[in-house]
């Protein structure tokens, strides 16, 4: 990894600057009369200016050697000569080189100061009225605001995101961070509470400024959903975690919770007698989902029961086949309720009955919808039925940008509802309470909602624990299949997978075709997965990494972590050819053509292209789990196809994305892959060793699971039937509700 480079210079030429992304290139000349090319995010530079840059060389057979900016400070020259050609630049709205000219001859080395602080003075040049000089001084000042604001970037606030708050309050961004560095937590600017602490610090702001107090709060709740998923917190451990974070006592952080929670954005309410507190858009999402789930039950269309018999019946004869009991009992219960729930592991003909279903809500004249968490998702889900399905974001269809209102990120909503009759959505267990919110406001009255999914698997990756939450509360009709079929019996993954789920040991030495465990040490299995992936699996089941194969980790760190396995895999699979095929980002990551890649965070704004079907189709929109491949690297994007979906990424948003080569089982959660790899290390986190994630693992597998790595750990995390205990309030709601 190429070391971070300082350089001092002045702007010489502005070769290309985007008025959009402010992607810049300059040729600028170093203190030590060196002529260099810099390139990178620089907003307003000009020539004439000082520079003082940190980051790396990069160099491609198009444009050579240049140095790629990643922090920057802007400096205005001090000599007459260069403050004259600063302004002959057009750096400053309204003069040119005849009126930069007059002020540096009338006011030499004080020329910004009388621009700034002085613009009756400049009125009295010939050529500049007093309207004129105050519009100069105004933008000069406006642009010192900016040049402040990026002086933040030296070590705490990123370039990017100093672009993205002087785009959201303009020449008053400098003043309103001053003020309460905090804001800078409830936007997307890229920055976190540790981040904007650091800068209120350094501003002097009190350690107990109620600010940073109410901010501290808002971060620890965020930190208890992203982390931990619960949509609430007791007070008093949350009272707790706030005084140790922001180190005071917490008598300051009670005075706060006096009459209940005064925090803008953040609610109180009485859980079993105890006082909690909430994010207030967790709060009202579960409220919501509440609230809709009953309606939807209660308002359903009336179906005639005789007539679901006789169709039922119509149709084993016509295909020849007759449903199991639980089967049966499913497709019944889903004709019959307004919102129903159905749940089993692998082989125990889930897809089966969603077949039945579609078929029969055709033959009633009711129009269906399916839909799943992820793309992968989603697409297993068309092949398994030959019915189209669609991923919940795109079911919904994400607004444009600049048509989004504040908390409406889809067009399809509850002033705009959807127009099927019934919504079918698989894989359930990852959806978190924000989603589902968005999807029950959007379905119409009288919709019918199937929920399905694995109760066994983890629970979403984002905050709540939305379908165990449901079938908890015994509100609405559930059905559990747990019949393994004959055709699933000869599966070592099917049946593997239900041991497993029931606590029993799967016999090693019992043969499978698609279920393999392969004991190794730690230290042995980071090269024999880079083996099995680059040699001896695309040999013998014709898939590679980039396409059918996907190693799944418990965890992040370690040796067998994502991190260290992306590394081995990528210089393994797709070492590096040629410099301008690889972009580094920030000091830890290295992009090149070829990688797999995924999308980390819901990005509702980036835009896609889809070329398949020979036209441009448009849209909006990368998910957090979405699986890319870089197909295209340049100065300044890195174009990625995420399966027929165009994206192009400025190097900026590069923050987003990570390779995923190896991903962990939370990642997985939603999809499934052909051939899936599992290390089992006796170095995993105890807290991850658990019954339910080795589960979730195994059952992403389509055709094939290896695991590779120690027996007893794999058997510890069999025994181990610890549940993630998530503090969620939507089961309480729903039986409050009834």
């Amino acid at each position: 990894m190429a070391e971070y480079i300082h350089i001092n210079g002045t702007v010489e030429k502005i070769i290309y600057q985007s008025p959009e992304s402010w992607y810049s290139v300059c040729d600028i000349c170093t203190d030590g009369g060196e002529a260099i090319t810099i390139v990178g995010i620089m907003p307003y530079i000009s020539v004439g200016e000082g520079i003082e840059a940190d980051g790396t060389w990069v160099s491609s057979k198009e444009h050579g050697k240049q140095f790629k900016v990643e922090d920057y400070k802007k400096v205005l020259p001090k000599q007459k000569n260069s403050i004259l050609r600063y302004l002959s630049s057009g750096a400053i709205k309204g003069i040119g080189p005849k009126i930069a000219k007059k002020i540096v001859e009338q006011y030499g080395e004080d020329s910004f100061d009388v621009i700034a602080n002085h613009p009756d003075w400049l009125a009295q040049i010939n050529g500049i009225s007093r309207k004129k000089a105050y519009d100069m001084s105004f933008d000069f000042k406006e642009k010192a605001d900016i040049r402040e604001l990026m002086a933040l970037s030296n070590g705490v606030l990123s370039t990017d995101s100093a672009v993205k708050i002087h785009k959201k309050w303009g020449r008053n961004a400098l003043g309103i961070v001053r003020e309460n560095p905090y804001v800078l937590c409830t936007g997307d600017f890229g920055v976190g509470f540790k981040r904007a602490d650091e800068i209120a610090l350094s501003f002097g702001i009190s350690r107990e400024n109620i600010n940073r107090i109410e901010a501290g709060i808002r971060y620890v709740l965020s930190i208890y959903a992203s982390r931990d998923g619960h949509t609430y917190v007791k007070e008093e451990i949350l009272k707790d975690s706030v005084s140790k974070l922001l180190e005071i006592e917490i008598g300051k952080v009670n005075e706060l919770f006096k009459n209940g929670c005064s925090v803008a954005g953040v609610c109180s309410l009485n859980i079993e007698n105890s006082a909690c507190v909430a994010l207030e858009e967790l709060y009202f999402a579960e409220i919501n989902i509440a609230k809709r789930l009953r309606y939807l039950d209660k308002h359903a269309s009336h179906l005639n029961d005789s007539n679901i018999d006789y169709v039922v019946t119509d149709m084993e004869k016509a295909d020849g086949i007759k449903y199991a009991h639980l089967q049966k009992k499913a497709i019944f219960e889903s004709l019959s309720n307004g919102v129903f729930v159905l749940t089993g592991g692998p082989g125990t003909g889930k897809t089966t009955v969603i077949k039945a279903l579609l078929k029969i809500y055709e033959k009633l004249g009711m129009k269906c919808a399916l839909c799943a968490p992820t793309g992968r998702a989603s697409k297993r889900m068309s092949e398994s039925t030959q019915h189209e399905a669609k991923t919940i974001h795109r079911l919904l269809d994400v607004a444009p940008m600049g048509e989004i209102q504040e908390k409406n990120r889809f067009n399809f909503n509850k002033d705009n509802p959807l127009l099927e009759d019934v919504i079918i959505v698989d894989e359930t267990s990852m959806v978190d309470v924000g989603l589902m919110n968005s999807l029950l406001m959007a379905l119409k009255t009288g919709a019918r909602l199937v929920l399905i999914g694995d109760t066994n698997q983890l629970p979403s990756v984002g905050e709540g624990n939305v379908l165990n939450d449901i079938i908890k509360s015994e509100v609405f009709s559930t059905v559990c299949l747990n019949e393994i079929f004959r055709q699933s019996q000869d599966s070592g993954i099917v049946v593997n997978a239900h041991k497993i789920n029931n606590g029993v040991y799967p016999d090693l030495k019992e043969k499978f075709d698609d279920f393999f465990f392969i004991q190794k040490s730690d230290d042995e299995i980071p090269p024999f997965i880079a083996q099995l992936c680059k040699e001896r699996l695309p040999k013998k089941y014709n898939e590679t990494v980039k396409e059918g194969i996907q190693v799944i980790t418990p965890t992040k760190k370690g040796l067998n972590g994502t991190v260290n396995l992306n590394y081995i895999l990528q210089e393994v699979l797709n070492p590096q050819k040629a410099s301008e095929n690889e972009i580094k980002h920030g000091q830890n990551k290295i992009f090149r053509l070829g990688d797999k890649v995924m999308q980390t965070k819901n990005n509702y704004e980036i835009e896609w292209i889809d070329q398949r079907d020979g036209f441009d189709i448009s849209g909006q929109g990368i998910f957090n789990g979405d699986i890319g491949i870089i197909n295209e690297i340049d100065d300044k994007i890195v174009k990625t196809d995420f399966s027929g979906r165009l994206v192009e990424y400025m190097h900026s948003d590069l923050d987003e994305v990570e390779l995923s080569y190896a991903i962990t089982v939370h990642k997985s959660q939603g999809s499934e892959y052909p051939i899936v790899i599992i290390p089992i290390s006796r170095a995993c986190p105890p807290i991850l060793q658990t019954r339910n994630l080795i589960y979730t693992a195994i059952t992403r597998a389509e055709k094939v699971a290896i695991l590779i790595g120690d027996k007893e750990t794999f058997f510890n995390m069999i025994e181990n039937n610890t549940q993630i205990c998530r503090n969620t309030n939507l089961a309480r709601l729903l039986v409050k509700e009834k």
